[in-house]
């Protein structure tokens, strides 16, 4: 199945980064590695946003005189803020063009990511962290649109790997940056410096990135609702959507966990905790880049089938360290496995739920986006909610999130083989 082609314009030396011939394009265009530059940044507000302050919930809950629970549901909030965002920003990425909503989203998440450090209660942070969240998606639902306009499917596979390299730096050096800042000037200094970041990206976007959809009149906003019921009745849509963001969302219930798990219940000093926690980001980059020559050789279907199995069984590992009370070289390892395989699990289970939507990628893109951060929402949620006293809960959530993305996998391998049988 072809990408929509983008419609031929004439190169513009000022705005280099689109499809100038009218197709989409290959990875081999030189202007491949700036698009993702500019993209990569874009979408990595979400992580800076979430990793970057994960080091601060102390200080944040000691700022304004509440518990580390507040703190946490101020991340559970963001959640529900991407999840109920990007099915907004779909639609509207459709009937727009990609850069109008784009920009309003930056300029949005800028503004209340700056005001977070400025409210008195913790009531109003969490508000504007939900704001945050609603400006910030627009990032990565459009990001992922403009990709698909330009790329073949498979070739959407390999550059969304590109993307998690440069995106992918963020939850490597967000925790250990957010520590250093927030020790050096105060929890304050991480919403300036996410703030700064937004808007320099908003600036790329605004001068560097020319529209790859033109507006579509035809888009209805308020059949909007409809358009997502069409959309989940693609089984293989459905499918991999699914399967990547149950998948994803046993890495949110760590994320939500990291720093109860390796400080407070491994001892880990919160000057050393950035550097556990970007080690498996790291293993996250290199596995995406691996999948890079994987999806050359074989096909979604193929590298899912064996990737998620491994993930299960590394939930299942982290399980069992923890019921035996393993040290924490013991637990690490099967943890470090699961966040490396979802480098290659999130790229395929996002192009194969793209693939056959390319006429409605904007609300395609949005739909998978706000599953993924639904069940996050979820995972996070659960954990947030509960004092919990042992790593135990965590790695619950982590394997109940594996086997319910292999299930979802299985089911929709099996329903679609049915479909082409008949």
């Amino acid at each position: 199945m072809h990408a929509r082609a983008v419609a031929p314009r004439a190169a513009s030396p000022a705005c280099p980064y689109h499809s100038t011939d009218g197709y989409p394009m290959k990875l081999s265009s030189k202007n491949t590695v700036g698009l993702a530059l500019i993209l990569g940044s874009v979408t990595a507000l979400t992580p800076l946003a979430i990793d970057m302050y994960l080091p601060a919930f102390g200080l944040i809950a000691e700022h304004f005189g509440a518990g580390q629970s507040d703190a946490e549901l101020s991340l559970t909030v963001f959640f529900i803020g991407l999840a109920l965002g990007q099915l907004m920003y779909g639609p509207l990425a459709d009937r727009f063009g990609r850069k109008p909503p784009l920009v309003i989203g930056l300029a949005l998440a800028s503004a209340a990511t700056f005001t977070c450090a400025l409210v008195p209660t913790i009531s109003d942070f969490i508000l504007l962290r939900f704001l945050q969240a609603l400006g910030i998606c627009a990032g990565a639902v459009i990001s992922r649109a403009i990709v698909r306009d330009m790329f073949e499917p498979v070739e959407v596979a390999r550059f969304f790997s590109l993307l998690m390299l440069v995106m992918g730096v963020a939850p490597i050096l967000a925790p250990i940056l957010g520590a250093q800042v927030a020790l050096a000037f105060g929890w304050q200094a991480i919403f300036y410096f996410i703030s700064g970041f937004g808007f320099l990206a908003l600036l790329a976007i605004t001068l560097l990135l020319e529209e790859t959809h033109q507006p579509n009149p035809g888009v209805q906003l308020l059949r909007a609702l409809s358009t997502y019921r069409d959309i989940l009745r693609n089984r293989t849509f459905t499918g991999y959507a699914l399967a990547g963001g149950a998948a994803l969302a046993g890495m949110f219930g760590y994320i939500t966990s990291a720093k109860f798990v390796l400080v407070d219940h491994f001892g880990v000093s919160p000057e050393h905790f950035g550097f556990f926690f970007g080690a498996n980001a790291a293993g996250f980059i290199v596995m995406s880049q691996v999948n890079r020559w994987l999806v050359q050789r074989y096909s979604f279907h193929q590298i899912l089938r064996v990737a998620l199995p491994v993930v299960l069984l590394s939930a299942l590992g982290l399980l069992t360290a923890t019921l035996t009370e393993a040290p924490l070289p013991v637990f690490i390892i099967p943890l470090f496995t699961f966040i490396a395989v979802l480098g290659v699990v999130a790229p395929n289970t996002m192009a194969g739920a793209l693939a056959d939507e390319g006429h409605r990628a904007g609300a395609a893109s949005a739909l998978a986006g706000s599953l993924q951060f639904s069940l996050s929402f979820v995972s996070s949620g659960i954990i947030g909610i509960t004092e919990a006293t042992s790593p135990l809960l965590m790695c619950l959530v982590m394997t109940a999130c594996a086997a319910l993305s292999l299930l979802c996998f299985w089911s929709s391998a099996r329903q679609t083989q049915q479909i082409q049988a008949q």
